[in-house]
């Protein structure tokens, strides 16, 4: 089996997903086929160079519905003859194209794959395409089904989270964004969205809030202890579920939950052959990866599991890895993250997350890679794991060495 290697990578910067937001007038296809072209220039892929494209993407449905992945190539300077696969595992969507990538690219199936994705939440909205874990009572009711606030809220209940841990957890994030930005650490990876004529709409993340603080945060109000204490009552359903727990901590709210973004991001990924054939320098190795379903109901708890699992297949520690990008969909998933492991949370996001930043579901995955790669090579380290929990109740990870 060959290794794959990430020989570039690349993100839009992400914008506020409402109709105020910068990105709200370009489509999901535009914002692709965007990165796309950005990824075909800065390392002169001509003609049919890649096996395919696949494109992550959460809400397939209108104008990111049909294959939004050979859409965007169309639409794209690559070359037609590039197909596209469009794939949906939620939130790791983006990671997961990655990695079915690179495990194509090891077994064989083709030289080279581009992988990222995509979502456009200000246009389209989260949750508009239905899902029968939510809407079939068939389903809901056995699996005992609560939106993912609840989980989050389910997950600071039973490992003993507070609102002051995730209010400081959430400022940190603000202020570590912050800093990336003014230290220009992403510089080398986002690409500016223009408009037709080539002028700028935008260049950096719009929806940081760097002057956050505790008491800024403490004036927000949980924003979901009405649907569980309240109708339609979700708290009853998880204490079914988890009968030990007397009452939900809902500790939650806007400001350290994820933000609701737009955003793509595109990976170029492929053997060792391609990149002599192509001139092309490898940045790093994709060592492994790892996927695995967890408790439906809490939902959100995947990151530990999958890299446990990850770890065992590789024979790696904890201790093994130098940085670590746990998504931050809400503050208790990395809280129980750094809990489980006692990892330092001075190596955990250390440029922020999508509290600061935002969550553009499809692409998240594949930004987190990049963020990642960066950092390891701005601090001359050797190894990192990226990893994301997963509505419905999954987890994804991938372990990226630097050569």
């Amino acid at each position: 089996m060959t290794d794959a290697y990430i020989y570039d990578a690349l993100r839009t910067p992400r914008g506020k997903g409402r109709k105020d937001g910068s990105l709200h007038e370009v489509s999901a296809l535009r914002l692709s086929a965007l990165t796309l072209n950005a990824l075909k220039s800065r390392n002169g892929l001509d003609g049919h160079v890649v096996e395919d494209v696949i494109w992550g993407n959460v809400t397939q449905v209108m104008e990111q519905g049909g294959c939004l992945a050979r859409s965007a190539v169309l639409a794209s300077d690559l070359d037609e003859r590039i197909p596209g696969l469009s794939i949906n595992r939620f939130c790791a969507s983006g990671l997961e194209a990655v990695n079915l990538a690179a495990n194509q690219v090891k077994g064989g199936a083709g030289q080279a794959y581009i992988a990222g994705g995509v979502e456009m939440m200000g246009r389209v909205p989260m949750g508009s395409d239905g899902a029968a874990i939510a809407v079939d009572p068939s389903l809901a009711m056995e699996s005992y089904f609560v939106p993912q606030g609840i989980s989050a809220d389910i997950i600071a209940t039973e490992y003993g989270f507070t609102r002051e841990d995730a209010d400081t957890l959430a400022v940190e994030s603000q202020r570590r964004a912050a800093k990336a930005w003014t230290d220009d650490r992403f510089a080398h990876s986002v690409i500016p969205v223009t408009d037709q004529n080539g002028l700028t709409i935008l260049d950096r993340d719009e929806y940081m809030r760097p002057g956050t603080d505790m008491d800024a945060l403490a004036k927000l109000n949980p924003a979901f202890q009405m649907m569980g204490e309240q109708m339609p009552g979700f708290d009853k359903v998880a204490m079914l579920k988890y009968p030990h727990l007397e009452k939900i901590n809902h500790i939650h709210h806007a400001g350290n939950s994820s933000g609701i973004v737009d955003g793509a991001a595109a990976l170029l990924i492929g053997n060792k052959e391609f990149g002599e054939a192509h001139g092309l320098t490898p940045r790093a190795r994709i060592k492994a990866t790892a996927k695995i379903g967890t408790d439906p109901t809490i939902m959100l708890t995947g990151p530990v599991p999958v890299t446990e699992k990850i770890l065992a297949d590789t024979g790696m520690a904890i201790s093994d890895i130098d940085l670590f990008e746990v998504n931050e969909a809400f503050a208790s998933v990395v809280l129980r993250f750094q809990q489980a492991f006692q990892v330092d949370p001075g190596v955990v996001n250390v440029n922020g997350g999508s509290i600061a930043m935002g969550h553009p579901l499809g692409a998240t995955g594949a930004i987190i890679i990049g963020t990642l790669l960066d950092e390891l090579e701005r601090r001359d380290k050797e190894c990192g794991l990226a990893t994301l929990c997963i509505a419905s109740g999954m987890g994804a990870a991938t372990i990226i060495e630097r050569v």
